[in-house]
């Protein structure tokens, strides 16, 4: 096993043999996908950071990884020894990339990257940015790809459709939505490249990615045609893998009028295309496919129609994820019992056999899940975070790091699931003490608290767009000269991505433009404020929350997450009447629609735990 340092040392050496004076690696795969699988983890395999965001560049002398402010601790700790310097994104006197490569490459230089891998938008805004210098920009170079030895395949699961009764919609009305979008911009054709909106347009999931239920692919879009490359050749090569795509998925699809071609054939295609006027999002296509569909074809840039479509949930779609909801607060509800009986227990010294881990605790939560109807797996690796763990935004345990769960502190959770009528994400902190918490941790837990209600509670007008919300939720946590370094909320796809846009609670302080999508009614969107306290603890309290109308004609959240919040570390008198009645009444209906789902013991906990607070 290679260290990082000797990675890069002979990532280095490929360099030289193509006089390449930087090297960049994203983390995207060839669809600019948040979350990848592990063949495309060439940036984790370098470096040793698992976050799931950031980029190295690496030059002859210096190695820089640029990653946000959810991963500043872990990436700290996980480059130690490597040689690698972390740059905190957005921070006082750290550069961008484009900064950095722009100040460190001379005129004449070459920088090699797989354009696969990198989106369109980003190589044509740093060409603007380095006309001047004559840079070479080399995309045709998968360097990690030569050293990688045992580097993971593409994975090729089985493909599987949505019924009418999940989707709402069907896939045939879909595309006719899109044919006239196309041509409202005059267009010919469509090339869409991302697997969520691949996935949603065409109501078909997969398993490609690990907890994404996406599968690798590109679609072709016309007034009279639809080509769909994905899955992968039989050993012979001569006909599609029926392990991907089962004889009554491809009946169906054919009846659509959908054509399907192998994943890999995309490139061979859009390279024989010629004098059509293609609509792409410039985003999100990546940088191969780019050059082969400029040389010979007029481009038309513009978002995916399909993505705000998405964001905008049918009936079918918000009806079913209600009731996803509260099948997962009834899990989330059944952990917490158990783990305040976990806690009551040890610190009694009655707990017999060994002290429960974060991984433990993890299982135990995800077999709560798994007794629930329809559920198909977890939407996102757990977070439990015990302790010191708590401060790291993005923390997973490992082997190394499984930390014992003792009769202190507090312990963050952030879980989440994919169920046949919708996908989840919930985060609680709760005290494990076995006496009261001190009184700056329940005050830091009752300011979260106070920021969660904030935005629950919010009414708007019309065209408010996502960072003014996000002003909202954080005032709680600025009056007091506190805040915290991630974003408030995010979209939630349906049976889909857990990160959605574009929707967003979102301000990019330093980092580029805030998020200004107007939050308008079938979003769903988490409320998820924290604060952190590097070595301490770190609390984050999340509810996935549904934007709808008012009478008034204004617009307001409404929570679909129901699992209560830990009542021992709430100090009430740092709550005003209002904030009192928003809690009481979300509490009333937690106990109202979870009561239902549990056993005597659990509901008469739950009874306790949301009793209104005067």
């Amino acid at each position: 096993m290679m260290t990082a340092k000797e990675k890069i040392d002979a990532l280095r050496q490929e360099m030289e043999k193509e006089n390449m004076a930087a090297y960049y690696v994203p983390t995207d795969d060839f669809h600019g996908s948040e979350y990848v699988s592990d063949h495309f983890k060439c940036r984790e395999y370098l470096s040793g950071f698992t976050g799931s965001a950031g980029v190295l560049v690496i030059t002859e002398d210096f190695t820089g990884l640029w990653t946000d402010g959810r991963y500043f601790i872990q990436a700290k700790e996980q480059l130690k020894g490597s040689g690698i310097e972390l740059m905190k994104m957005g921070e006082p006197g750290v550069p961008t990339v484009e900064e950095f490569l722009i100040n460190a490459l001379k005129p004449g230089d070459r920088l090699g990257f797989d354009g696969r891998c990198v989106n369109g938008g980003f190589i044509k805004e740093l060409k603007e940015k380095l006309s001047s210098k004559g840079i070479f920009f080399e995309g045709g170079y998968d360097l990690v790809d030569r050293l990688w030895s045992g580097r993971p395949k593409l994975s090729f699961h089985p493909v599987w459709e949505l019924e009418l009764s999940q989707s709402g919609i069907p896939r045939s009305k879909k595309l006719d939505l899109i044919r006239e979008k196309l041509e409202e911009k005059g267009a010919d054709a469509h090339l869409l490249t991302s697997l969520e909106d691949i996935a949603w347009l065409l109501n078909l999931r997969g398993g490609d990615i690990h907890c994404n239920p996406v599968f690798l692919s590109y679609l072709y879009i016309t007034k009279e045609d639809c080509i769909l490359f994905a899955g992968r050749k039989t050993v012979e090569g001569e006909a599609f893998d029926r392990e991907v795509f089962s004889e009554e998925v491809r009946k169906h699809l054919e009846a659509d009028g959908i054509r399907l071609r192998f994943y890999e054939d995309v490139y061979e295609f859009t390279a024989g295309l010629r004098e059509q006027k293609v609509l792409l999002n410039l985003k999100a296509v990546n940088q191969r496919l780019l050059d082969y569909l400029s040389a010979h074809c007029s481009l038309i840039f513009s978002e995916n129609f399909t993505t705000i479509l998405k964001a905008l949930k049918n009936e079918t779609e918000l009806s079913n994820m209600r009731n996803a909801q509260i099948k997962d607060g009834a899990a989330v509800t059944k952990f917490l019992y158990y783990m305040k009986e976990y806690k009551k227990k040890l610190a009694e010294g009655q707990w017999t056999g060994q002290p429960l881990t974060e991984m433990k605790a993890a299982e135990i939560l995800e077999g709560f899940r798994e007794e629930q109807d329809g559920y198909l797996g977890p939407s996102f690796d757990p977070i439990m975070a015990y302790g010191e763990h708590g401060a790291i935004v993005h923390y997973f345990a490992t082997k190394e790091t499984d930390a014992v769960l003792k009769a202190e502190g507090f312990l963050l959770s952030d879980t989440g699931g994919h169920y046949k009528d919708g996908t989840t994400d919930i985060t609680r902190t709760v005290s494990l003490a076995a006496g009261p918490l001190s009184e700056e941790k329940k005050r830091h837990y009752t300011l979260v608290l106070k920021a969660n209600l904030a935005l629950l509670s919010a009414k708007f007008p019309k065209g408010v767009c996502g960072n003014s919300l996000d002003a909202l939720a954080r005032e709680p946590l600025w009056a007091e000269g506190l805040d915290f370094n991630h974003g408030t909320g995010h979209g939630v796809g349906y049976i889909l991505s857990v990160h959605e846009g574009p929707n967003a609670f979102r301000t990019y302080r330093g980092r580029g433009k805030a998020d200004v999508t107007a939050i308008v009614p079938g979003m769903i969107t988490s409320d998820e404020p924290g604060l952190y306290f590097e070595g301490e603890y770190g609390i984050r309290l999340e509810n996935l929350i549904e934007c709808v109308e008012e009478e008034n004609g204004f617009y307001g959240f409404r929570p679909l997450t129901f699992v209560p919040f830990d009542r021992e570390s709430i100090e009430p008198s740092l709550l005003n009447n209002r904030e009192k009645f928003i809690l009481n009444s979300y509490h009333k209906q937690v106990c109202d629609k979870i009561s239902i789902c549990l056993g005597e013991k659990e509901k008469e906990w739950l009874k306790e735990e949301t009793a209104p607070i005067n």
